[in-house]
């Protein structure tokens, strides 16, 4: 079946790339394996729940752990980048490369249209409210991802999206270990650029732009070759063929003979970089009968591949637990982060985006200004000058060298992040326990960008300053009575408690213009006032919590849980929601007709269901709404006089969004462990949404927030763990998991509602339903671009028909973005000191409007703008039947959004490959290591996608937008343990 679906999805894959597609890589840190590894412990795990541990294989709900060996040694900045592929169900996407961003994950589809859809995260039991790159993956012990409402229910509306648990690694019993890694390596574009035509080629396309522009019924063929010939050095305000050349394309549309371009200035080469990337990172670990300690350093340099971006990162943490009396334990777990990152703009439309600028301005464009006979123009030292193109066309990005300017500004986000964790356990009885925990997270976010006066954008008003600070304080309290007893066949655990969370959020920022002097980069030197602005808000949520467990002969398990939640976001009335859940598992391994077969070595069946909301509502612009229900006003200016506006109406009536969760399970083991495997059945309903209902702007708002529709996420996962070979020296892993998702919208009333230019939210469609204008092609009559239209006849019935004038064209769904499948399978071998491990994400299914692509496909009309080589398969005479219009330097639209720029998402990445030899230990033993290994590893090294130029690991709703591309990694490193 993976074979079919990876050959329907239209792409190509070496028979090695799909023997090693996958999700779950096993490093292979054990030099030897032992003979007797996969025993019954192994699959009776012990996993990271909500507020405790269970089983595995007698949980009722759905859980995935990724264990250290999976994460430590991966090349990834951000832990979240190192999740995609890793578990069914979670679909994890890197919009952005650049170091430091985040991945958005979503658990078992999206649950929520105008919420945030985004899973709780818990770091050592505690909700976690810092900078997910404050963690450093090497700190990390295990995660844990809780999927279904046993697992989650337990923290109420904090969980509704699904719950990833991160577990910090504490010190062991035994001799202080000290463990050094040490990485480097480099970091480019996992895929490359889009192809664009070369100088020659760009002035023939474009002479046959400005010939068919000028034609007209006044105009003769051969009068506007003449036009074009005498007019194309100065429409594009160069000639790179110089001097010698004044008019480098002749009547016939053809380079006359023995023009050579005399330069050729690949903006890529300049605005990007093959970049460095170093890691070290030191942890000191022990531990006594009754205490342990954990203590680490790390630092991470990790250069972007384009210039002036960059991540650096320093971190330490200590965690300590000790039973300081026998019926007392204490412990704290304190980090602190502090965060550089280099971030010139990257994702966004603005001409200063690098990404975009290395890819808009074509090669004969030079980077240094050229005399006419291509030699470079020197200043009075001898330097070159750079060319800041001021005769270039407003399309090349006029008046812009970054690669001039970014070295001069700054474009710098700082964070600190300090986390501090403590909690106390009473054990009042063997079986009786009380634990008070408390939880502070506090993180500085400070903003600095910058212009300089002297070269660029900003050397008309003198440069520009802008900073800003947000602040975040939050903390969570939990108190937590567990009982947990056995009678003879019976056991029991018994969980009630009270958690308080509050949340402090506040910003101020100003801009300021005008420096007198350069290299002054704090508001101070700048002498005009711009802008000024500041706010703060709050949000706190009183919880109330209990959970039973119940089992009998270690063969029928139920639990049942509820939680009440009271969220400041709602009006008194509506503040309180209430969330359960209840589930059981059979394990039908522990029955004798199970057992008489001698084919199963664990066989567990399990369900659940339950409810849980969400009170996360989030404004248009995706930014956090902590008043949902009260009228809000916002400040303005007239003449000078202070006044307020309406910003939003009041909505008493506003309430909980509500998931309901149902799971089934199968988890299985055969073949003396050999294979091991788990099927699940998911289905996910999200009723009462929070959506924001759009409005007339007549009346002065442009929506307001309701609980309107359902939305439904169903879909089957699957993992599947198996070792085909395993001797004394030798052992072979192979891992596979898949994943499907149904999202569909059962209720909307009111619909259809448009979302943004693009999306249209239907019922029966998906949240992220394309909603634009379907290319038909092109006329070969004439060479124009023709899109459907749809009008009705005199019966009311639709009749189609086409279109040259975009503006006429209908809207039509055309698809969702979300995959119908993603997973993969993962492959690992250990030979005596020698590992090897693979790994590769994909997905099939799902469509991704590239708007970025229909930057440089322009018909004529942006002179000056790159071009791609796609071009060069134009409509002419002799060339009617294509996919592309014919040239002209006037308007015809063709590059607007249509299905003309809508691919398919389904792709394949080869996300990891790791090879590590550990040294024989009796070499170091006189130094006191006890392991010493050497290894290279690769990050994003291939993509295979059919869509050439275009990173296909997109934003969830399946739209690009001048994004930075995902890095292809390549290090070396050392581990040593002393």
């Amino acid at each position: 079946m993976i074979n079919k679906n990876l050959f329907n999805s239209k792409i190509w894959i070496p028979p090695v790339a799909a023997f090693f597609l996958g999700v779950v890589s096993v490093s292979g840190q054990n030099s030897k394996p032992k003979k007797d590894t996969l025993k019954e412990k192994e699959i009776d795990e012990v996993v990271v729940v909500a507020y405790g541990k269970a089983k595995r294989n007698s949980y009722t709900g759905s859980v995935a752990t990724i264990s250290s060996d999976k994460i430590n040694n991966r090349p990834v900045t951000n832990v979240t980048k190192a999740l995609e592929g890793m578990v069914p169900g979670v679909q994890v996407t890197g919009a952005s490369g650049q170091p430091g961003a985040t991945s958005a994950i979503r658990i078992r589809g999206i649950g929520s249209v105008s919420a945030s859809s985004d899973p709780l995260y818990v770091v050592d039991g505690i909700p976690f409210d810092g900078n997910l790159n404050a963690i450093s993956p090497n700190d990390i012990e295990s995660i844990s991802v809780l999927k279904d409402a046993t697992a989650s229910a337990l923290y109420g509306s904090r969980g509704a999206n699904g719950i990833i648990i991160v577990t910090t690694k504490s010190g062991k019993k035994g001799e202080a270990r000290v463990n050094l890694n040490i990485s480097q390596g480099f970091s480019g574009r996992a895929v490359k650029d889009y192809e664009q035509v070369n100088t020659d080629q760009y002035f023939q396309l474009y002479w046959e732009a400005m010939r068919n522009g000028y034609q007209s019924g006044s105009i003769s063929a051969q009068q506007a070759a003449q036009m074009a010939t005498d007019n194309i050095i100065s429409n594009l305000g160069i000639n790179p063929y110089g001097g010698n050349y004044p008019k480098p394309i002749g009547t016939d549309g053809k380079l006359l003979p023995g023009a050579r371009a005399l330069w050729n200035d690949d903006w890529r080469d300049v605005l990007q970089r093959v970049a460095s990337r170093n890691q070290v990172d030191l942890d000191i670990s022990g531990g006594s009968e009754k205490s342990n300690y954990f203590f680490s350093l790390g630092y991470l340099d990790d250069k972007g591949m384009a210039i002036e971006s960059g991540f650096k990162r320093y971190n330490t943490r200590l965690k300590i637990n000790s039973e300081v009396k026998s019926w007392l334990n204490v412990g704290a777990n304190l980090s602190y982060t502090n965060s550089i990152q280099q971030a010139p703009s990257s994702s966004d439309s603005k001409a200063s985006n690098i990404i975009q600028a290395a890819r808009a301005i074509p090669s004969f464009y030079p980077y240094y200004e050229r005399n006419p006979d291509g030699s470079y123009v020197l200043d009075a030292e001898g330097n070159r000058v750079y060319d800041f193109g001021k005769y270039r066309p407003t399309a090349a990005l006029q008046n812009q060298n970054q690669a001039a300017s970014l070295p001069l500004d700054k474009n710098e986000n700082k964070i600190d992040n300090f986390s501090g964790k403590g909690f106390m356990e009473l054990t009042f009885l063997p079986e009786l326990k009380f634990r008070s925990s408390f939880s502070l997270d506090l993180v500085s976010y400070n903003e600095h960008y910058y212009t300089n006066p002297l070269l660029g954008q900003s050397k008309e008003t003198g440069g520009s300053v802008s900073k800003a600070n947000n602040r975040t304080l939050s903390y969570t309290t939990s108190n937590i009575l567990t009982y947990d007893k056995r009678f003879g066949r019976h056991h029991i655990n018994v969980l009630g408690g009270h958690e308080f969370y509050k949340y402090d959020y506040q910003t101020i920022s100003g801009s300021r213009q005008g420096f007198s002097l350069p290299n002054y980069y704090e508001p101070d030197a700048a002498s005009l006032l711009v802008d000024f602005t500041g706010n703060s808000d709050k949000l706190s949520l009183l919880s109330f919590l209990g959970k039973v467990e119940y089992d009998f002969d270690n063969k029928y398990f139920l639990s049942a849980s509820g939680r009440a939640d009271s969220s400041s976001r709602f009006l008194k009335e509506n503040r309180w929601g209430r969330f359960w859940s209840v589930g059981g598992s059979w394990k039908l391994s522990n029955e004798e007709f199970i057992k008489n077969l001698n084919f199963f070595n664990q066989l567990t069946l399990r369900a659940s269901y339950g409810g849980q909301g969400n009170d996360k509502l989030l404004k248009p612009n995706g930014q956090p709404l902590y008043y949902a229900y009260p009228e809000l006003y916002k400040d303005f200016s007239l003449a000078g006089e202070p006044g307020k506006t309406l910003e939003k109406v009041g909505t008493p009536n506003l309430k909980w969004e509500t998931n309901l969760n149902l799971n089934i399970g199968l988890e299985f083991a055969i073949l003396n462990n050999r294979i091991k495997g788990n099927v699940e059945y998911f289905e996910r309903k999200s009723k009462d949404l929070l959506f924001n209902v759009p409005v007339a702007p007549s009346l002065g708002i442009s929506d307001y927030p309701a609980n309107i529709g359902t939305i439904k996420n169903t879909g089957f996962e699957f993992s599947l763990f198996t070792t085909p070979v395993k001797t004394s020296d030798f052992q072979w892993n192979v891992d596979v998991n898949l994943s499907t998702l149904n999202n569909k919208i059962t209720k909307l009333p009111g619909g259809p509602f448009a979302i943004g230019s693009t999306k249209q939210l239907n019922v029966g469609g998906s949240v992220y339903d394309f909603y634009i204008q379907e290319w038909v092609g092109v006329d070969p009559s004439n060479g124009k671009p023709l899109w459907k239209t749809i009008t009705k006849d005199a019966n009311g019935n639709n009749v189609e028909g086409t279109t040259s004038e975009y503006a006429k064209a209908n809207k039509i769904l055309q698809g969702s973005a979300l995959p119908k499948l993603t997973g993969g399978i993962s492959t690992s071998i250990t030979y005596k000191n020698f590992d090897f491990s693979g790994l590769v994400t994909f997905k099939i299914g799902g469509k991704i409007l590239d708007t970025d692509y229909t930057s440089i496909l322009h018909s004529g009309n942006s002179g000056g703008r790159a071009w791609s080589t796609e071009m060069l398969n134009r409509w002419t005479p002799e060339n009617p039947y294509t996919d592309v219009p014919a040239l002209s330097t006037k308007t015809n639209n063709w590059n607007s959004i249509s299905t003309r720029f809508l691919y398919s998402g389904t792709y394949a990445r080869i996300k990891n490959v790791s090879l590590g030899y550990t040294l024989p230990s009796d070499y170091f033993e006189a130094l006191g290591l006890k392991k010493f290994r050497i290894y290279i590893q690769g990050e994003n090294l291939l993509t295979f996608y059919k869509h050439k130029g275009m990173d296909p690991e997109q934003a969830i709703d399946g739209t690009t937008y001048y994004r930075y591309p995902a890095m292809r990694t390549i290090t070396f490193g050392l581990q040593a343990t002393f």
